[in-house]
């Protein structure tokens, strides 16, 4: 009887290919780069500035419903522009079913006062309890006066 020995031990490759998971990361890089500005789900609006903002943790949520009023008047339930009129009504399909949340307002510093106000008066009427105006924290020395 014979015993074959079999040589499998040289014929292994020690070294790793990376190629391969190179080429992965790059396609996943792409994706998240075309991707991630997709997902950002706010109207651009450059909101007032506070020294002691009310944290509201709530408005970062991916559930939480909010207005945003632009500089020159124009209306945003989330991404979508709407008329003022019809503001009420959406807010209400929204709510159907969840009675009671909170709504988040975000006004540009510049935009006028009577656009919030007839934003929060249609929220308003639509039966929300809750208004949030949502501000930045103001970064730096100084307030009003401004003085050095």
């Amino acid at each position: 009887m014979g015993i074959s020995v079999r040589n499998e031990g040289t014929k292994v490759n020690s070294n790793i290919n990376v190629t391969p998971m190179v080429d992965v990361m790059l396609v996943l890089l792409i994706i998240f780069m075309v991707i991630t500005p997709m997902l950002q789900n706010k109207v651009a609006v450059d909101m007032a500035k506070v020294e002691n903002p009310t944290p509201m943790p709530d408005a970062d949520k991916e559930d939480a419903i909010v207005v945003a009023i632009t500089r020159d008047g124009g209306v945003f339930l989330g991404q979508n522009k709407v008329a003022t009129s019809e503001l009420g009504g959406l807010v209400r399909d929204k709510l159907a079913d969840t009675p009671g949340k909170e709504i988040f307002i975000r006004a540009d510093a510049r935009a006028q006062f009577r656009a919030v106000e007839d934003a929060i008066d249609a929220v308003r009427t639509a039966g929300v309890d809750e208004v949030g105006l949502l501000t930045n924290k103001r970064e730096g020395p100084g307030g009003l006066g401004g003085g050095q």
